[in-house]
């Protein structure tokens, strides 16, 4: 189980990149931690979510 943004789910063996197409997330307006580290978007479909990981996915939103 990987625990993204503190919910555990099963998706270990997926790529970053994946996930975030699924969930209908922008690449270009998220930001990603893995177990406190910054991933760099540039190794979302690098990056593999292994079980036992805390993701954490933040949403960049315009406004003023």
């Amino acid at each position: 189980m990987v625990k993204i943004n503190g919910e555990s789910l099963d998706t270990g063996g997926k790529l970053v990149s994946e996930y975030l197409l699924e969930h209908g997330y922008d690449l270009k307006r998220v930001a990603v931690e893995i177990n406190g580290e910054i991933v760099p978007k540039a190794k979302y479909s690098e990056a593999t979510l292994k079980d036992g990981d805390t993701v954490e996915i933040v949403s960049f939103v315009g406004g003023g």
